[in-house]
């Protein structure tokens, strides 16, 4: 079962201060401002319906888009378990973009990688993640988004 595809273009980080995370950026990498967004949304999970509060930050440096993560609240408890490691950034997961989400999504419920949290009831953005730390160390995630959707993500 070959799980592993899509076009890889994200790193993602967890961070107690969003703001310091992306100081942290900005102090290394022409970035420029970096708009914060605070987002509150239900995840469907496993065990039923899960609250994610979070503050993101989204950062292009070249092909690849770093995610920045503070945790307001995890029902799901997929951020929790990402301890702190003494700096302000902690890797979490990498992220692909698929092109056809229902010929990808049945493929996910004949591999052996844990779904653990899924946001598939938009039109324009879908996303589900994967626990593949047994083997990779790290999460999953998997994006569809529309075309259009797509140009905005990147800012064009």
């Amino acid at each position: 079962m070959n799980i592993l595809e899509g076009w890889h273009y994200q790193n993602a980080y967890i961070c107690d201060d969003i703001e310091a995370a992306i100081k942290q950026f900005q102090a290394r990498a022409d970035v420029g401002q970096v708009a914060i967004h605070d987002i509150d949304q239900t995840i469907s999970t496993p065990a039923g319906p899960k609250r994610v509060s979070s503050r993101l930050a989204f950062i292009w440096l070249g092909g690849l888009q770093y995610e920045l993560i503070q945790i307001i609240a995890d029902e799901t408890g997929v951020y929790a378990n990402c301890q702190s490691n003494g700096g302000p950034l902690r890797f979490h997961h990498i992220c692909m973009r698929v092109d056809d989400w229902d010929s990808f999504r049945a493929k996910v419920d004949k591999q052996d990688f844990p779904l653990v949290m899924e946001r598939a009831n938009d039109d324009q953005l879908k996303f589900l993640y994967l626990d593949a730390r047994s083997v990779l160390g790290h999460y999953l995630e998997y994006v569809w988004t529309t075309d259009e959707r797509w140009a905005v993500m990147r800012g064009l």
